[in-house]
């Protein structure tokens, strides 16, 4: 007897024993008309969704405005041999990594904390294939999981963006006098 012929006898065998076989009971409960319900909380039209403010969907958002820096601190890690290696770039600068070319398009921080948080938009491409980038978007400092670059051998991340003294002297002021 094959494997197969086996697997399926052993399969067959396996359901003609079973003696009994036990129902679940499934309840049905029905739910109150949306449009009668005056706790409704999803409008639909024909081509939308809409979720109406309610507690459970109201949140405090804050608007902050965002600055461009001069340019941005990176960091690159070869898997393979170990190395890493923190990269300045100024905004539309590149620089070479083993076979990758890292460039920098803008890096971004909120007004009011410099040192804080950094958005940068870097285009990642092989220096054999640069038609086709290996990754290209927003990297955020403090979730470099977020939007991360996937390749096998090395990894790029993002510290901080790079600001003119001025700026980082304010950050520094206002953090030591508590304002």
């Amino acid at each position: 007897m094959t494997p197969v012929r086996f697997a399926k006898w052993v399969a067959l065998a396996g359901l003609m024993s079973v003696t009994s076989v036990q129902a679940q009971e499934i309840i049905v409960e029905s739910l109150d008309d949306p449009e009668e319900s005056q706790d409704t909380f999803i409008t639909e039209t024909d081509s939308e969704v809409f979720l109406r403010g309610a507690s459970l969907f109201e949140e405090i958002t804050e608007e902050v405005r965002a600055v461009t820096g001069l340019g941005a601190e990176l960091r690159a890690l070869d898997k393979t041999t170990g190395e890493v290696r923190d990269i300045t770039l100024a905004n539309g600068q590149s620089e070479a990594f083993g076979y990758l070319r890292i460039g920098l398009t803008e890096c971004r921080h909120p007004d009011d904390n410099a040192a804080g948080e950094a958005y940068a938009f870097l285009t990642i491409a092989e220096n054999d294939n640069a038609a086709a980038p290996v990754f290209q978007g927003w990297m955020i400092a403090s979730s470099p999981a977020l939007n991360a670059m996937d390749h096998a051998r090395f990894d790029v991340w993002v510290l901080r963006c790079q600001v003119d003294a001025a700026a980082a002297d304010d950050a520094s002021t206002d953090e030591t006098s508590g304002n």
